[in-house]
């Protein structure tokens, strides 16, 4: 049993040992890597700081024109809005104005349009009185003529002329 300890222990030994190597590369390789590692960090840092500088810098001189230019931002915002507000009211006053003067013209145009057909109605009304003013003594006159003409016709014993009438032979 002697040889089978000592086989074993020898077997134990050299698992350790081997192990002790395997732990020993892994450990170069860590402080390999830790060294790469914190190379890069530091070159990374050398280049990232002035870009970081520089955004520090451009923060403060945006941030310092905000200050700067947010008064003026303000004013024309106000401006804006106090044109906008007279805008308004002007076209309020414009709108009002036009429809007054629509409505003034719509009054004048029926004005206008009674005017007219009031004179033609009156127009019309004289020309009948006229026309029956004219006509009725120049029936009446024409009608004594033709009395007297048929009077005188009858006295002399003359025939009665129809002038413009249908004569009977024309009828069948």
């Amino acid at each position: 049993m002697d040889d089978k300890l000592t086989f074993f222990i020898a077997v134990t030994s050299a698992a350790v040992v081997l192990q002790m190597l395997i732990l020993l590369a892994i450990l170069i390789a860590v402080r390999s890597l830790s060294k790469h590692v914190t190379a890069a960090a530091d070159e990374m840092k050398a280049q990232a700081m002035p870009l970081l500088q520089e955004a520090r810098k451009l923060q403060e001189d945006i941030k310092r024109l905000m200050e700067t230019s947010s008064p003026k931002i303000e004013l024309v915002l106000d401006n804006a809005a106090a044109i906008s507000t007279t805008a308004h009211s002007g076209l309020d006053r414009a709108e009002a104005t036009l429809n007054d003067v629509l409505d003034r013209a719509r009054l004048q145009i029926i004005r206008a349009d009674e005017m007219v057909t009031r004179a033609m109605d009156q127009l019309e009304e004289t020309t009948e009185k006229v026309a029956h003013t004219v006509t009725s003594p120049v029936k009446r006159a024409s009608g004594i003529v033709q009395g007297i003409s048929t009077g005188v016709g009858t006295y002399f014993g003359q025939k009665r002329v129809r002038k413009g009438g249908p004569s009977d032979e024309m009828f069948i």
